[in-house]
C-alpha cells in the first residue's frame, strides 16, 4: 500500500489544530514534519516542542525531516517526544553510518534525506542501516517548491539501488508533488509520497488530500525494486 504523509510546511500555521482535524477527517494517518534551522536551510520551521504537541494531541504516525545542522543533537528528544521515523541530510553531519544507528538504537526508523542536487550513489555504503529513503523532488531552498521533471529518475535509480544491493529500505518522494506527478513517481519505484501545497494550498483541503490518496492507491504499475513487502 502506498504511504502518504501530509507536509506540515505547507499548513497554516495560525490554523494548525484545524488543519489537522481536516487531515484526520480525509484519513490520513502519518504527518511529515520539517524541523529546519535556518542554517542548513535557509527557513525555520517546527522544533521538538511542537513535535511533542502534536504527538500528545493526537494519533498520527510522526515522521520527522531534520533540515538541521549536526542533526544528532536533535535526535534522542525528538524519539522521545513521539517521532517515529527521523530522516538526516549526508551533507549535515561527519558520521552518517553512526547517527543512522544511533536514531535505530533509540527505536526509531533511520531515514535519509537526498537534496535534488545529491546523488543517490551518496548512501551505497549505508543501505543496510536504512529504514527508508527520502528523494526530495523540490529545492528545499526555494519557497515555491517547484516539482523537478528529473525527480522520477532519480526514484528509479534509487530503486534500482536498493534492488542490487538486496537492501529493504523503503523510497519516498517529497516536495512540490501534485496529483499529476504520482504516477510517474510510484512507477519509477517510491513506496510513499509526501503531499504539501496539493492539499492544504487547495480551496478544499479535505477534497483535495482524499483525492490525493485515491491516486496514489491506485497509480500502481509494475515498478523497478519494488519493496520486498509488496507483491
Amino acid at each position: 500500500m502506498t504511504e502518504v504523509s501530509l507536509s506540515l510546511r505547507a499548513a497554516d500555521v495560525a490554523r494548525l489544530g484545524e488543519q489537522l482535524r481536516i487531515v484526520q477527517d480525509a484519513g490520513a494517518q502519518v504527518i511529515h514534519i520539517d524541523v529546519c534551522d535556518g542554517h542548513f536551510a535557509p527557513d525555520v520551521s517546527f522544533g521538538v516542542p511542537i513535535v511533542e504537541s502534536i504527538g500528545r494531541a493526537t494519533n498520527f504516525t510522526l515522521d520527522v525531516h531534520l533540515l538541521v545542522e549536526r542533526p544528532e543533537r536533535f535526535v534522542a528528544d525528538l524519539i522521545r517526544v513521539g517521532a517515529r521515523g527521523v530522516a538526516v541530510h549526508p551533507e549535515s553531519t561527519t558520521d552518517l553510518l553512526r547517527l543512522l544507528r544511533m536514531i535505530r538504537s533509540r527505536g526509531a526508523q533511520a531515514g535519509v534525506a537526498l537534496l535534488p542536487g545529491t546523488p543517490v550513489e551518496t548512501v551505497s555504503e549505508v543501505v543496510s542501516e536504512m529504514d527508508f529513503l527520502n528523494i526530495l523532488s523540490a529545492d528545499p531552498g526555494t519557497a515555491e517548491e517547484t516539482y523537478i521533471p528529473q525527480s522520477a529518475s532519480k526514484v528509479k535509480r534509487a530503486a534500482e539501488l536498493r534492488s542490487r544491493s538486496g537492501a529493504s529500505f523503503e523510497l519516498h518522494a517529497e516536495g512540490g508533488i501534485w496529483v499529476e506527478h504520482i504516477e510517474e513517481l510510484l512507477t519509477a519505484g517510491a513506496d510513499g509520497v509526501v503531499a504539501g501545497k496539493a492539499a492544504f494550498a487547495e480551496p478544499d483541503p479535505k477534497a483535495s488530500l482524499r483525492e490525493f490518496m485515491h491516486r496514489a492507491s491506485n497509480d500502481r504499475g509494475e515498478r523497478p525494486g519494488a519493496h520486498p513487502s509488496e507483491s
